[in-house]
This record gives C-alpha cells, structure tokens and sequence, in this order.
C-alpha cells in the first residue's frame, strides 16, 4: 500500500474511533431483569469477562448493565463497598494516568464534556477505582478503562439511584 494510502487509511479509522465516542445512542430502555442466583439483594456484582454489571433484586434476579472494565493489566478482581456517591464529579487522573498521559490537566471540573467520569460517580474503598458514567458512550462493552467500571450516563443515574454507601461490590474476572 503506498504511503498516502497508509496515512489515509490511519486517519479513516482514527476518525471513525473518535466518532464512535460521541454517536448519539439509541433511546434508553433500562436495565434487563435476568435470572441470577448465589447473591444478596442488593449486591453489585462485576463480570469483567462479560463486561456487564448486575445489581442483584433478589434470590433469582437481578438487573444487568453494559460496563467498560479494565484493560488488559488493568483488571482487578475482589470484594469492595460503595464508599461515596457523587453527582457530576470533579475527575484527578491517578498517579498512573498520569504517568501515562502526562498532558492531562491535573483536575477536570464536574460538568466538563471531558470528564471522564460523566453524571456520576460512585467510588470504591480501598482504591482508586469507581462505577461512573462516561464522555465516551462508544467505550461501554470494551476493556478500556485502568480498573474503574464505565456505565453509560443514563444507567449510572439509575443504579445511582438504586444504592447506597455501604453496598457491596464484587467483581469477579
């Protein structure tokens, strides 16, 4: 392939990722009820490998999410609790972020179209990870994240509205 066609090719899928980010997304329905056993109410429950997220509504269900997680090297699994629940959340890159992405401002106000933590955020204890909503929708369903949970904005709000601090969170690989 000769070069100009090289870079045209490189800057066609580059475009196309950045517009995946910000297509518009179909209207929301809502989390799907799905058979789910081995869980308390009230569980969060994070299958990275599936990259969805279920909040469990009792013995035999529980409502599922599409979530970003993790990339590679950057998934975790365990047992945590919501410790914090934030509306349109100011964002500080952790120190590995900004090791890798030394350009990032040291703060990103709530509200800003470049945060990436989008309406909200519900933080993790004992790290520096968080369920939250997103800047970059088309992100959802990818391992795209350094170990935070990325829902869209629409389902963050729900869950948001649905826990409490103290909830239990597991997430399993």
């Amino acid at each position: 392939m000769p070069h100009t066609s090289r870079l045209l090719a490189s800057g066609a899928a580059a475009c196309w990722v950045l517009l995946l980010g910000t297509l518009p997304q179909p209207a929301w329905a809502g989390p799907e009820t799905v058979g789910f056993s081995g869980y308390s109410a009230g569980t969060i429950v994070v299958r990275t490998s599936e990259r969805r997220l279920y909040y469990v509504v009792d013995g035999e269900h529980a409502l599922r999410y599409p979530v970003g997680v993790g990339k590679a090297g950057k998934q975790w699994a365990g047992t945590s609790h919501i410790d914090g629940k934030f509306l349109k959340p100011s964002w500080s890159p952790p120190a590995e972020v900004q090791h890798d992405k030394p350009f990032l401002p040291k703060v990103i106000a709530g509200g800003d179209p470049h945060n990436p933590m989008g309406v909200a955020a519900m933080t993790l204890a004992g790290g520096e990870y968080a369920i939250h909503g997103t800047n970059m929708p088309g992100s959802v369903g990818g391992f795209v994240s350094y170990g935070c949970i990325r829902m869209y904005n629409q389902d963050i709000t729900d869950l948001f509205g649905r826990v409490n601090v103290g909830t239990t969170v597991v997430v399993t690989r």
